[in-house]
């Protein structure tokens, strides 16, 4: 994709969307951890509406140790694989406590050591909770990569890594919640809505 093409497509995003944000509910780097984990293959509705109840009892390390797995599982017995999710939370709060003083460390090697945390998760947390320019590939993301032309690649870290490389700097902070937000709603897996796209023009695939 000419690069002339991409600035005007995150432009066009960023003008559409000036701040955007994780739809995940947080309200300290922790609890957005806590979120993270629970989301995977699950939907944001259904952590938000876990965690609410979660957090309102434990939202620390030490706090959600002292509820242990039994007890966490309880509030999210409602999300898939909350066995193994439940287990994950209790073991990464053990390593907090015992590494890092209850709080998250903030680089990518120390995060993805955490159980229940890999690059993905890690790269939300280093862009959402400290503002790094970090692009987490996500299925939406990955597909409106390579079906825009964005950055094609046939894994995950190809296409974060084209991502990370051509991303003009100045969206570099906020590219992956574009992304995402616009795969999710506009850019759909089985019905991309493109009469609706503000950047049909600019898709290498916007004919469809």
């Amino acid at each position: 994709m000419d690069q002339t093409n991409r600035y005007e497509i995150f432009r066009r995003l960023r003008e559409a969307l000036p701040e955007p944000t994780t739809e995940l509910h947080y309200s300290s780097p922790f609890e957005l951890l806590i979120a993270v984990i629970l989301s995977a293959q699950s939907t944001d509705r259904s952590v938000n509406a876990a965690t609410a109840k979660l957090f309102a009892v434990a939202n620390t390390a030490a706090q959600m140790l002292e509820l242990g797995e039994t007890g966490v599982k309880g509030y999210i017995e409602n999300i898939g694989l909350y066995n193994n999710k439940a287990r994950n939370i209790i073991a990464a709060c053990q390593i907090l406590l015992d590494k890092h003083g209850g709080e998250l460390p903030r680089t990518r090697a120390e995060l993805e050591e955490l159980p229940g945390v890999g690059r993905k998760t890690a790269n939300v947390i280093l862009n959402t909770a400290f503002g790094e320019p970090t692009i987490a590939v996500d299925t939406h993301v990955f597909r409106l990569a390579n079906r825009s032309g964005l950055a094609p690649g046939s894994t995950v870290r190809e296409v974060e890594e084209g991502l990370t490389a051509t991303t003009p700097e100045e969206f570099l902070r906020h590219a992956h919640h574009w992304l995402i937000l616009h795969g999710r709603y506009t850019c759909t897996a089985r019905r991309p809505r493109c009469r609706e796209c503000i950047i049909a023009d600019l898709c290498e695939n916007g004919a469809d």
